[in-house]
């Protein structure tokens, strides 16, 4: 909805109503998006950082769930917290892009105190990928490129990156949709193995099984944990 013809906390309301239905009625849609924009003309139309999910809550035990179960903290930043309906995290911090959560991550791996920083970088997916926009893309990733080695030199002794996505969004394929080529898997922590190849993976889910197994914590239904390749 376009932000001047109905405010942005109204679409949240209608959003709301639609997933309450949903939970209700077990129509197993995942995912209600208020999706607000501004502009004069079709031609410039852009979307706000004022997006929000509304995810469906009866979705199974999650990695943060048994965080919380056994008295570990998590740290959202981006649109983790809806994703998640807001369960398994302890404090959430909004962004507005890539800039914006790049700068908040760093300050929180120098200051915070939980557990698991779970950050999402909303520009990637929501400006470039699904707007086929390929020169932004590339600069997008060309900044994030720029502020790893502020990252790695932000971590403590025992810390450890993992770097990944949650879905292929390649730019250059001929829909906006989401693309189906393999996420990556890139871990950097002082005290790892180097030089490890992990191979294709079974399953996402695999991240999770090692994060849990690293934490030394129960493992979930699904994945594999890699922890001993990289340990």
């Amino acid at each position: 909805m376009h932000e001047d013809i109905m405010p942005v906390q109204e679409l949240y309301r209608l959003c709301k109503i639609s997933q309450e239905v949903i939970n209700e009625n077990g129509y197993g849609i995942g995912t209600i998006i208020a999706r607000p924009f501004i502009g004069t003309t079709c031609e410039n139309f852009t979307r706000t950082y004022n997006r929000k999910d509304f995810e469906f809550e009866g979705f199974g035990k999650t990695m943060l769930d048994v965080f919380q179960e056994n008295g570990k903290t998590v740290l959202a930043i981006g649109k983790i917290e809806d994703l998640f309906s807001g369960r398994g995290i302890n404090r959430a911090i909004h962004t507005s892009g890539n800039t914006d959560g790049i700068e908040k991550t760093i300050y929180e791996i120098k200051n915070s105190t939980e557990d698991l920083i779970f950050v999402n970088l909303v520009d990637f997916d929501m400006l470039y990928g699904h707007r086929n926009n390929i020169e932004g893309y590339a600069r997008a990733l060309e900044e994030f490129d720029g502020k790893l080695p502020e990252i790695i030199n932000s971590l403590k002794e025992e810390d450890i990156l993992i770097l990944t996505a949650d879905h292929g969004n390649d730019p250059s394929t001929p829909s906006t949709d989401h693309s189906r080529e393999y996420i990556p898997i890139l871990i950097y922590g002082k005290k790892l193995k180097t030089n490890v190849d992990l191979g294709i993976r079974k399953t996402y889910s695999d991240i999770s099984a090692t994060v849990l197994d690293i934490m030394n914590m129960p493992k979930l239904q699904n994945g594999e944990s890699f922890k001993n390749y990289i340990m």
